[in-house]
């Protein structure tokens, strides 16, 4: 099931007030806003993406546990991206400078600021595209890297700035790279 969205352009230009009354009036959503202003609610994962979620947040953040170089977000927190889309990546991380730069009401609220680095999971329903542009996206908005995990077809599109995208077939292992230093993503718990 793909994404419901709703083009609320010929009505209303939604501000970032706007959709953040949105979301927090209906916390049993999961939405979205396009930098055009489309509104997508996105369905429930099943158990299988939701269980692979899961071990990709504990991971990231067992491994910034111990580094203490950041903060990793889980797939209910919503950024408020520079070109003005709010967007939720399944797996998110920001360096501690940069978090710690927000003011308190800026963390407590959406965060205004792209992640470093993001995690997208293609669910057993998630057409590729749309994912695939909203890697491309956070990408245009300052991430350093990011993950796109391809289940269906056993792949990881790795996107990096102003580098093509990198497509990897069933990879054992990702490295983090510069951007998380010394974190190595076991995927065995994503091709089971």
């Amino acid at each position: 099931m793909n994404p419901l969205t709703l083009d609320l352009r010929p009505v209303i230009r939604l501000t970032h007030e706007q959709f953040e009354q949105i979301a927090l009036a209906n916390p049993d959503l999961r939405i979205e806003l396009s930098a055009d202003g489309e509104l997508s609610i996105m369905p429930p994962t099943g158990g299988n993406t939701g269980r692979r979620n899961a071990d990709l947040t504990t991971d990231l953040n067992l491994w910034n546990r111990q580094t203490r170089l950041g903060v990793v977000f889980d797939s209910s927190t919503i950024f408020r991206l520079p070109n003005g889309a709010e967007r939720s990546p399944d797996a998110a991380w920001i360096i501690l400078e940069r978090w710690n730069a927000l003011t308190q009401n800026e963390q407590d609220s959406f965060p205004p600021l792209c992640p470093d680095f993001v995690i997208e999971l293609r669910s057993k329903t998630d057409s590729l595209k749309p994912l695939q542009a909203k890697m491309q996206e956070y990408q245009d908005n300052g991430c350093r890297l990011g993950w796109l995990m391809n289940y269906q077809d056993r792949q990881v599109e790795i996107y990096r700035p102003q580098r093509e995208k990198e497509v990897l077939q069933s990879p054992q292992t990702l490295s983090g790279e510069e951007v998380l230093p010394g974190f190595v993503l076991d995927l065995q718990m994503i091709w089971e």
